[in-house]
């Protein structure tokens, strides 16, 4: 008796199934290449920002917030929010996460640019324990107040 055996290559014999498989695989790891750049980048572009930039050093400088945090202040995890900038002028909403050494917090900041200069509505620390809020933007003669 003679036996019928198939002398294909194992890709000759499965062609059928790797071809559309692979196909499936290369555009899901496109698409997850895609999103991460698209994410570096708008990560990028909050961080680059100088209202992002303000409110984090004012943060790190800011003594009520050192004593609620702990030293050093660092961001943690993902900014939320938007930035639109056009022809000079720009608006910003950001939630910017930061940790210590003694808890974590969300810095607010909400802002309006018509000239040079970023105009600041809110700035503020609201701590994740107590749901205290600490303004950014008050004067140090003012700090009585509180």
């Amino acid at each position: 008796m003679e036996e019928n055996s198939d002398h294909r290559s194992w890709f000759g014999r499965n062609w059928k199934w790797v071809v559309p498989s692979g196909g499936c695989l290369l555009i899901i790891i496109l698409f997850i290449a895609f999103a991460g750049t698209l994410f570096v980048g708008v990560t990028s572009m909050f961080k680059d920002s100088q209202p992002y930039k303000e409110a984090v050093l004012k943060a790190q400088n800011n003594e009520i917030v050192i004593d609620a945090l702990g030293e050093p202040i660092e961001t943690h995890g993902m900014v939320s929010g938007g930035i639109n900038y056009s022809d000079g002028e720009g608006h910003t909403n950001l939630e910017i996460p930061i940790k210590g050494p003694k808890g974590k917090a969300l810095i607010i900041v909400v802002a309006d640019k018509y000239t040079e200069v970023w105009e600041y509505q809110t700035m503020e620390v609201t701590l994740e324990d107590t749901g205290e809020t600490i303004p950014l933007l008050i004067t140090e003669g003012s700090l009585e107040d509180r």
